[in-house]
Parts: structure tokens; C-alpha cells; sequence
């Protein structure tokens, strides 16, 4: 038989490689300028095209490369960081690897201008799918620029995969506010289509991050610093009233590299216990400065993972650091710093799976309720007639309701019994203000009320976007939207979709955003909390398909304004009228969380419990 285990070539062994160096535009610009960095550059300028699908380009003053150097870079595993394995316990450099620009240049059309201070001439070298095209001397500025065109163009399945250019826009607008904010001592700028977003001049810690995410920052940075021997701490935390409802402004670096860890994460909230209210996340940019041989970087090729030699220390000192900087402030009440810390590791919950939408293409066609729920019907017009002649005659009082501002849904007679607002009450109560027990022919019915009013506010928020017919409240003052460039690209992607649901949104002649009307639906909620929650939601979403991001808006809106009602003390015609609701919604089964709303606890049920 022949052998069948063959050496990949080069440009295959590239290609794969890719896959987790290159996954996007944004993956580009992290490598090219962290090189541009290593390269000791104090000037640094970012130009992007067509979302960085048609060009990425990075020009610095830092030190070039030599003609040889230019070609070797492109090699896979050539790198200038390290020269044995123990050097991997001792890395300063942002880079180490020697796979990123071989992969850049095995999916893309790259041409690189270098030249060295000392040399005369500089070299440029353009290679087209990790093939090398030419090679030449030319004039050029000492420093570097590579520019990366028409990325996976030979693999169009990758390409294809990309989201949309907004999309693309706001995830290298993070890569590049997370190096601009781990490198204030340099100069950045970033050209998007020929229009210049950001002009970064060499400026302190403070003023990098308010020149980054707007002036109002200056008022809620309160400056967070630890040193001890085994690691220091350094950076800005936000004031709790300034917590916003969105994820993504929380940043730890580890020796002025980026890096994600849900770990050190906690340790920052749990130092903001009881001070948020539920949902929102602090600002904050904390530095930790370590030796390098307590740490392994050496993770993942993106870097942004990092394993600790001690990581239960580190979470204490960042927790006891963050709340004596808010103590310091006057945040909370003061803290007794002298006392042993604690070093409990927080508990990890396992993640919850996202429940299948009801929801699955983008025409909404409200559906029947179920016949299940006409069985749960059967004989209970029977027992209310029973009720009525056995319970005393008395006049219900009416009250203004929320549940009033809800559109009637009109049921089918085969479908279920009719039953109507002015009809006799139903005979049910009310339980710890949480839960609604309904008299069923088969026992008892108990409704979780919260997940109820989300099921009846998630149909009428899809109505309203597949009608385009939501209805707005004029504020009376308008308010001004803050939120950062980033999640500003986002949430300009869906202005179409806000306004459906009844938002509306004003430009100012400074650039800034202003709410002027909300949704009538969702009462005395904040309007920029429900938007920032909207983005936060679709931040995280699997996929910008205009359905899902549909589902996604509504089922934010619907658990957001459902939150008032939770314990809440219902009357009368307010659980008439949700009941009634519920049973001629969509699926009155499972909220849009893909929670159970309600139990049914059988006659036999019953009698065990009262044993």
C-alpha cells in the first residue's frame, strides 16, 4: 500500500494557521500594531477601507527592517522576540510567536514599505496569497507600513462568514481603543473611508481615556492604585452612578497587554457589591505590572489569555484595591484595610444555553395557543358560574392598569372558551406578589407573573416591528445618549428597528445624540438604559441576520420593561387581564427566555403537599 501521511506545504500550513490568528479585519490591526509597538514607534496611524475588507494598513516611525529582515518576517515561526524556550518566561514584547504576519499574508494581498534610520535605501516586498510577488529597493520614510488588501479573498467561505461592515467597524474600533489605552506615551490616529475618527496626541492615562470615550468620563474617574511585592496595580475605576447597562468598557492589562479573564473580572464586581444596580458594570481600566515568570502567555495565539502563578492573590489585592479607591472617594462607607484578606474564589455557574427562538425567519405570523391549553379550559366556565352563585355579590372597582395599554388579542371560539375583560373574574389569586394561582378543571394553575408579562410584551414589541407602528411618548426634557463609538456604529445599524418600536432619536449640531421619545409600552423605564441593553444583548448575538436581530430587540424590551412588574401587587383586573393575555399569546407555554410561565399542580399533587 502507498503512504498516505504527507507534509502540508507551506502556503496550506499558512492558510490553517489563520484560522485562529486571522478570524477577522480586527485581527489584523491588533498584530500590525502591536508590531508597530514592539518596533519601539511613538507615532502610529491606523487606516481602514470598506471595514478592513478591502484594505488594513498600519504606518509607524519605529525602528524598520533590514532587506533580509523584510523577507524573513513572512516566514512562519521567524520572529525577532525570543531565541530559546526559557525566553518565554521572560517576554516584554507584545509579540513572540513569528506566526501572525504568515498567516496575514497566506489569505491576503500584502505589501509591506520598511526602512531602517541608518540605511539609504528602504526595501518594498509585496506578496499575494503567501506567494512573493516582487521584491525592490525604494525611497521610503524610516519606519514601517503594511498595508493587508482584500482579506480571505482566496478563501471565500471565510470572507463570507464576515459580518457587516458596522459590525466589522466596531470590533477594530475595540482592538484599537484597547492598545491606544495600553500605550498613552504614543501618538495614534485612525482614518476610517478617508475621514479621520480619532487623533490621539501623547497625553497621560486620564486624559488618553477621555479623549477616547468622550468628556463626560471626566467626572466619574476616580484613580485606583496597589503596589505590592508580588504585583502592582494602576488605572482608573468608575463612579457606581455612572454603571451603564452595556458590557465592554472594562479593561485589564497585564504588562501592557490586553487580556480577558472573567476571573479578575469578578474580584472588580464583587468590590462594587451592593452599589449597582442589577445588570450594570462599572467602568473601569486597571494595569497590572508582574514578572513576567509568574504568568504564562503562552495560551492562545490571540494573547489574550493569561494563566497565573497565583491567581486567588491577584483577586484579593484587586478587590481590596478597588474598594478602598471607592472608600477613598467617599463611595462607600469606610473599610477596615488592616484586617486578613479574603481569598474564597467566587463561585462559577455554568453558563446558560441560549433557548431556541419561537421565532425561526423573519415573517412573524402569530400562532394559536396550544391545545393544551384548551383542555386546562375545560369546565372552568362550569366553575365560575358555581362561584358566582356561592360568593356574595359585589361591585369590582376598576383601577388604572399598565395591562390597559396592551393591545386586545381577539381569539378564535374554536380555540378556546371566549373570555373578555368585562367578563365575571376569574378564580384566582394572587401569591407573595410573584405568582398567580388560577382554579383549572384538573387542579391548580400557578402562573409565574414576571415571565407571563414577558411573553405578552414580547408579542406586542414583534408586532410593533413587523407593523412598524410603535407608539412614542414625547419626553419633556429631552436626554442626552451616552455611549461610546463603538456601540454608536452598532446601534446605527438598527435605527431602523428603534424607530419601529417607538424611539426616537435627535442629532445635535456637536455630534450627540439626544432622546426625545420613547416607546409608550414601556412606562417610566429609562430610555437609555432599555437602548444600552439592546446593544448589550445584540453585542452578544450569534448573528446579525435582520430576523434574529428582530427576536433579540424584542425579547430585551419585553424583559425590561416586565422587570417593574415583578413583585408587584396585582388587583383584580389586572390578572384578568394578563391571564387573559397570556392564553391568546404566541406561546404561552415559555417566556422569551425559554422559561416555563406557569405549572399545573394536579389534585394528587395537592394532597401529597398537605401531608
Amino acid at each position: 500500500m502507498r503512504d498516505i501521511i504527507q507534509l502540508l506545504p507551506d502556503a496550506i500550513a499558512n492558510q490553517i494557521a489563520a484560522g485562529e490568528v486571522v478570524q477577522r479585519p480586527a485581527s489584523v490591526v491588533k498584530e500590525l500594531m502591536e508590531n508597530a509597538i514592539d518596533a519601539g514607534a511613538t507615532s502610529i496611524q491606523l487606516i481602514i477601507k470598506d471595514a478592513g475588507k478591502g484594505i488594513v494598513q498600519v504606518i509607524d516611525d519605529g525602528c524598520g527592517m533590514s532587506e533580509t529582515d523584510a523577507r524573513m518576517c513572512f516566514e512562519r515561526h521567524a520572529t525577532s522576540k525570543i531565541r530559546r524556550a526559557e525566553d518565554l518566561f521572560s517576554i516584554k514584547t507584545m509579540g513572540f510567536r513569528g506566526e501572525a504576519m504568515a498567516s496575514i499574508a497566506s489569505v491576503a494581498q500584502v505589501e509591506l514599505k520598511t526602512r531602517r534610520a541608518d540605511d539609504e535605501l528602504g526595501t518594498s516586498i509585496k506578496i499575494d496569497g503567501s506567494v512573493l510577488k516582487s521584491q525592490e529597493s525604494i525611497q521610503a520614510p524610516q519606519g514601517t507600513s503594511i498595508a493587508v488588501k482584500n482579506l480571505f479573498y482566496n478563501i471565500p467561505a471565510r470572507r463570507n462568514f464576515l459580518k457587516s461592515n458596522p459590525v466589522e467597524i466596531r470590533h477594530i474600533l475595540d482592538e484599537f481603543q484597547r492598545i491606544a489605552l495600553a500605550h498613552p506615551e504614543i501618538k495614534f490616529s485612525f482614518i476610517q473611508n478617508e475621514q479621520e475618527t480619532y487623533a490621539l496626541p501623547p497625553e497621560k492615562l486620564g486624559k488618553r481615556i477621555v479623549d477616547l470615550f468622550g468628556k463626560t468620563y471626566r467626572e466619574q474617574l476616580a484613580a485606583c492604585e496597589e503596589n505590592t511585592n508580588y504585583v502592582s496595580i494602576k488605572g482608573y475605576v468608575g463612579k457606581p452612578e455612572h454603571a451603564k447597562k452595556t458590557r465592554g468598557e472594562q479593561f485589564f492589562f497585564v504588562n501592557d497587554r490586553f487580556i480577558k479573564n472573567a476571573y479578575l473580572n469578578h474580584a472588580v464586581m464583587s468590590a462594587y457589591e451592593r452599589l449597582l444596580p442589577d445588570g450594570a458594570f462599572p467602568f473601569y481600566v486597571l494595569f497590572l505590572s508582574i514578572d513576567p515568570a509568574h504568568i504564562d502567555i503562552n495560551v492562545h495565539p490571540t494573547k489574550t489569555e493569561i494563566k497565573f502563578e497565583d491567581e486567588r492573590s491577584i483577586y484579593a489585592i484587586i478587590q481590596s484595591a478597588v474598594r478602598k479607591t471607592l472608600s477613598i472617594h467617599n463611595l462607600i462607607p469606610s473599610l477596615d484595610f488592616d484586617s486578613n484578606v479574603n481569598f474564597h474564589s467566587p463561585q462559577h455557574s455554568t453558563p446558560r444555553q441560549e433557548p431556541h427562538s419561537a421565532y425561526s425567519d423573519s415573517s412573524y405570523k402569530p400562532k394559536p395557543a396550544q391545545d393544551a391549553w384548551k383542555k386546562l379550559y375545560e369546565g372552568l366556565q362550569n366553575n365560575i358560574d358555581a362561584f358566582e352563585q356561592q360568593a356574595p355579590q359585589t361591585q369590582s372597582a376598576l383601577f388604572p392598569s399598565a395591562m390597559n395599554e396592551f393591545k386586545t388579542v381577539q381569539s378564535k371560539a374554536n380555540d378556546r372558551p371566549a373570555l373578555s375583560s368585562t367578563q365575571t373574574n376569574f378564580q384566582s389569586v394572587q401569591i407573595l406578589n410573584k405568582f398567580i394561582a388560577l382554579s383549572i378543571s384538573s387542579g391548580l394553575l400557578l402562573i409565574d407573573q414576571k415571565r407571563a408579562y414577558q411573553r405578552v410584551l414580547y408579542d406586542q414589541f414583534m408586532d410593533n416591528l413587523q407593523r412598524k407602528n410603535g407608539a412614542s411618548q414625547q419626553l419633556l426634557f429631552p436626554k442626552v445618549l451616552d455611549i461610546n463609538p463603538a456601540d454608536q456604529l452598532l446601534l446605527n445599524e438598527i435605527t431602523t428597528e428603534i424607530n419601529d418600536l417607538g424611539f426616537r432619536l435627535q442629532s445635535q449640531s456637536n455630534g450627540q445624540l439626544e432622546i426625545v421619545g420613547v416607546p409608550s409600552e414601556i412606562g417610566d423605564e429609562d430610555g437609555q438604559a432599555l437602548l444600552e441593553g439592546i446593544l448589550e444583548q445584540l453585542k452578544h448575538a450569534s448573528t446579525d441576520l435582520i430576523a434574529h436581530r428582530a427576536e433579540k430587540i424584542a425579547q430585551t424590551m419585553a424583559n425590561r420593561s416586565a422587570a417593574r412588574y415583578h413583585q408587584k401587587r396585582l388587583n383584580e383586573v389586572e390578572m384578568n387581564a394578563l391571564i387573559e393575555q397570556l392564553f391568546a399569546s404566541t406561546n404561552p407555554n415559555s417566556s422569551p427566555n425559554g422559561e416555563a410561565i406557569s405549572q399545573v399542580l394536579n389534585e394528587e399533587t395537592l394532597v401529597q403537599l398537605l401531608r
